[in-house]
């Protein structure tokens, strides 16, 4: 099955790759663009095919590996079962 990973900064958190995104569609001409936050994805098969298996093992690797959760947020969709 495959898992797809959505990472984001949590609100209030500073965005400095945003802002310069913005400030840079800005300067290409790009009007009407207001606040860009930026974020992850990544993309995890996995060899499980119990999907309540699979959700602790995605919670797990997000927790102490793919995610600051300080500071992230993260969602997932599987697919495959």
């Amino acid at each position: 099955m495959k898992a797809r990973i959505k990472i984001t900064l949590k609100n209030g958190v500073l965005d400095p790759q945003g802002k310069a995104i913005a400030n840079a569609l800005g300067a290409l001409g790009f009007d009407g663009v207001g606040d860009v936050r930026q974020g992850k994805y990544i993309e995890v098969e996995l060899h499980d095919t119990d999907r309540a298996s699979a959700e602790q093992k995605l919670e797990r690797m997000c927790e102490q590996l793919l995610a600051n959760t300080v500071i992230e947020n993260y969602s997932y969709e599987l697919e495959g079962i």
